[in-house]
């Protein structure tokens, strides 16, 4: 570490991305995350509908999000079991085997769908498919417990620290920010949604990250039915979903509405339109909402993570374009990039590594 530098390792971002790296590289040497919040995971990771799915996405996303499995399922109580169903209309057969082949899902009949989950419309169901890879995942306790190692290593924490300036000096970086100005030899790049304007303002050509709302509501359990057991619920094509939480469901239209980086909230118009789509595959109608929100799932323009260091500023690195999947590919994506910035051989194949790399833009 060069003189005059406050730490070896600065990130933006207390997501589940900048606190699982705030982990992985506080055993390597000093690490400072800067949150522009109030509170760690304020944005996407505190709005999370907390799937561990590891066959949803790209290829590259699923080899990260299988990596990860170990470690999540070492982690008492992080991950419990909830299965996934997929259901369609006559109209939507294609679509359902399209779904099956994506997601390794196994065909059932329309019978046992509604048995599975008692509201379904029998009129309506013309094909389902399920499978029993996915659970939920407590993802306040992952993040504590990614926080806990951290701490326990000497990272500090600072938050209300929205960023204002990123100079490049001889031997690393300057961050302005409003709680103050901090210095790191290498900086990571972790501030999801704002991740390209955190690398205009280091003087890094940006990667073209796109954020997209996505809209939750929490509606009271059907029929007062115990929906404790039932499996995450999806409309054919990703039309909509509908998962238990806490004796309520969380229905999402599943929109994906291009924005500027900010604190999303959800439209009125696009949770009834995605509400209406459940409602035409239940027998219960949606008599009220109990909350609504949103959150910004960015994706790079191919929609795989980038993990790595820029091919121009190698001080400078990106871990970024999380998109929905930040905390099913975050033990995998944390340690890779402790691994790359460590100088150590990475874990997972290189083929994976490559595929993840900023390079892939240059």
């Amino acid at each position: 570490m060069g003189a005059g530098m406050d730490v070896d390792f600065l990130i933006i971002g207390g997501g589940i991305a900048g606190i699982s790296a705030a982990a992985r590289l506080s055993g390597l040497g000093k690490v400072l995350l800067l949150e522009g919040e109030d509170n760690l995971a304020y944005h996407a990771s505190g709005r999370s509908a907390a799937l561990y799915e590891p066959n949803y996405g790209a290829p590259p996303v699923v080899g990260l999000s299988l990596a990860s499995g170990d470690y999540l399922r070492a982690q008492p109580g992080v991950l419990t079991p909830r299965g996934v169903m997929t259901v369609a209309k006559a109209d939507q057969m294609d679509a359902l085997a399209h779904d099956i082949k994506r997601l390794n899902l196994s065909p059932i009949s329309p019978a046992e769908a509604c048995g599975l989950v008692p509201v379904l419309n029998p009129q309506m169901v013309a094909g389902a498919a399920r499978a029993e890879h996915a659970w939920d995942v407590d993802t306040d306790l992952l993040i504590q417990n990614f926080l806990r190692v951290a701490r326990g290593n000497g990272a500090q924490v600072v938050t209300r620290a929205k960023v204002t300036a990123i100079l490049r000096t001889a031997d690393g970086w300057r961050v302005r920010s409003v709680a103050g100005e901090f210095g790191g030899a290498t900086l990571i790049n972790a501030a999801g949604a704002w991740v390209d304007e955190v690398a205009v303002m280091a003087e890094v050509r940006p990667l073209g990250f796109q954020p997209y709302r996505r809209s939750i509501a929490r509606i009271p359990a059907p029929g007062g039915h115990d929906v404790s057991g039932w499996p995450i619920l999806f409309g054919t094509g990703e039309t909509w979903y509908a998962k238990p939480d806490a004796g309520a469901l969380l229905v999402s239209p599943e929109e994906e509405h291009p924005m500027p980086p900010h604190d999303a909230y959800a439209d009125d118009m696009v949770l009834a339109e995605g509400l209406a789509r459940y409602e035409e595959m239940m027998t219960e109608p949606v008599t009220r909402m109990i909350s609504n929100w949103a959150g910004l799932r960015t994706f790079a323009p191919d929609r795989v993570l980038v993990i790595g260091r820029d091919v121009q500023e190698p001080a400078f690195f990106w871990l970024a374009g999380q998109g929905g999947y930040g905390f099913q590919t975050s033990a995998a994506a944390s340690q890779l990039a402790a691994d790359l910035i460590g100088g150590r051989t990475p874990e997972i194949a290189p083929e994976l590594v490559a595929a993840l790399s900023p390079a892939r833009f240059a």
